[in-house]
């Protein structure tokens, strides 16, 4: 589980990173340069929705725990 996260988060920051190039390449006309950036930003939101999501499921299903801090009755 730990490295399908791992792989989800690689994906999002090179999705980003994509982005961040076609931003700021200044070659080729600026629509297609528009148009890729949020093309690679659009794939950086679905692939951050879908790891929620499937953190949510595992979560469910008992794959993964929380180990946060205790809940206390107040």
């Amino acid at each position: 589980m730990k490295i399908a996260i791992t792989l989800a988060f690689l994906a999002i920051l090179g999705s980003l990173g994509a982005a961040l190039y076609f931003m700021m390449r200044r070659n080729g006309s600026n629509a297609d340069s528009s148009k890729r950036m949020a093309g690679a930003l659009a794939v950086r939101v679905g692939i951050s929705v879908a790891l929620f999501i499937c953190l949510l499921i595992a979560w469910k299903l008992g794959y993964i725990q929380p180990t946060g801090l205790a809940v206390s009755d107040l």
